[in-house]
């Protein structure tokens, strides 16, 4: 049976909004994926940066926007709302999705302006906490609020935000509550190897018998690498026989990022700085004790991460960490910006190695139950149908479908170029 292709229809055009390359391609890879596989005609847009090879070697089109930053600069800012109307107007995007605060605020309020028919925005993690000034909670609730009034969905990733941005004002139907999610597959302490780590532990000259305590992240203060540092000094004062690794790069540069003479310290006392690494499911099964004193999270991907390689997690009292750990199961929760309880909640878990294992094992079954990226992806995509719907646009069809000629007809890499041009 032959399928007539249908002539007027098209894929519904997605586009996805980050400040950096490194979220497309780091954090949002596997879901752009997926979208992709689901039939969306995906365009993906963020500064530039060496990340892009990365997201186009993926298959997905990517769109720079040289002006977009981080840093509050108000020029390069309106520049950089001039270069992403000019995307808008070029893509003609059915849906825009942003991500990250500076994106979420300019990308919502632009693509209303340009008519895009559905915006949906991630919320990775409001930038103000309550502990936080009342002209910053002012200024960054204000902007979220007049933001999300632009929207047409709001993914929230942290159950604690969704009640916060009701109170703003946020309308309920608005908000979905979407968790955060990992590669269970690739950070499984089944498909690292014994060897892998020991090998890991000779090239860092570990000894077998040495505890290692281990953190993920950027090197900046707000992850808490003060207090960590601290609390390191404090524990090998006491002579214990531990190693510490640091994996995450630097931000030369950057407001509020570690110093040069800090991090030469702290080698000097033996620290071990990797920068960034791309093997960090075969580094993560080195550790023993993984750390996050972070000062504010939105969801901890690290976290999720070494709780589903079994490794038991101290880290920060604050939205997000307390999401991931569950205190006294998986790990231990310590009061923010507290060096001395920081070393002891470490101390503790150096002492007592059955409990290591204990809160190691809990803390795989955890991430198996709650931390799975496909229900992220199941979500997203199940509001991208919804709100379709709402706007009566066409939902995508899957490649299998467009292209198949019969319907016994097998995809594969060699048939679908011959049924795409077949279709078209």
């Amino acid at each position: 049976m032959r399928v007539v292709p249908d002539t007027n229809y098209r894929n519904p055009r997605l586009l996805h909004l980050t400040t950096t390359a490194i979220s497309l391609d780091w954090l949002l890879g596997p879901q752009l994926d997926a979208f992709a596989a689901a039939g969306y005609d995906l365009t993906t847009v963020s500064a530039p940066g060496p990340h892009v090879d990365a997201i186009v070697e993926r298959g997905h089109r990517h769109i720079a926007i040289p002006s977009l930053s981080r840093s509050m600069d108000l020029c390069s800012d309106r520049n950089a709302w001039s270069e992403l109307r000019a995307v808008f107007e070029q893509v003609r995007p059915d849906i825009v999705h942003t991500h990250n605060p500076k994106p979420g605020v300019l990308g919502r309020m632009l693509a209303r302006r340009c008519q895009v028919p559905i915006v949906v925005n991630t919320v990775h993690g409001l930038f103000a906490q309550p502990t936080d000034s009342v002209a910053k909670r002012a200024a960054v609730y204000g902007a979220e609020r007049l933001a999300a009034a632009c929207s047409h969905g709001e993914l929230v990733q942290n159950v604690e935000d969704v009640e916060l941005l009701r109170s703003l004002g946020v309308p309920a139907e608005r908000v979905h509550l979407l968790g955060n999610g990992i590669d269970l597959d690739r950070f499984s302490p089944s498909t690292i190897k014994t060897r892998m780590a020991r090998a890991h532990r000779r090239k860092l000259g570990i000894g077998p018998g040495t505890t290692v305590i281990g953190m993920v992240g950027r090197l900046v203060w707000e992850k808490g690498y003060r207090e960590f540092f601290d609390a390191v000094e404090q524990l090998l004062d006491e002579g214990l026989d531990i190693a510490v690794v640091v994996v995450g790069p630097t931000e030369p540069g950057k407001t509020g990022a570690v110093d040069q003479a800090t991090i030469d310290a702290m080698s000097a006392l033996g620290v071990h700085f990797l920068g960034s690494r791309t093997d960090v499911d075969a580094l993560l099964a080195l550790f023993d004790i993984f750390v996050l004193p972070s000062h504010r999270e939105g969801f901890p991907r690290s976290a999720m991460e070494a709780s589903a390689m079994g490794v038991p997690v101290v880290s920060t009292d604050v939205r997000g960490c307390r999401q991931v750990v569950a205190h006294g199961t998986t790990g231990v929760l310590v009061e923010p910006q507290s060096p001395r309880a920081l070393a002891a909640a470490i101390r503790t878990l150096i002492d007592d190695p059955a409990m290591r294992c204990s809160m190691g094992r809990a803390a795989r079954l955890r991430a198996a139950a709650e931390f799975d990226q496909r229900r992220v992806i199941a979500r997203t995509l199940g509001l991208y149908r919804s709100l379709l719907r709402d706007a009566g646009i066409a939902q995508p069809r899957p490649a299998m479908e467009r292209y198949t000629d019969s319907i016994d007809l097998v995809a594969t890499a060699a048939s679908k170029p011959t049924a795409d041009a077949a279709a078209a």
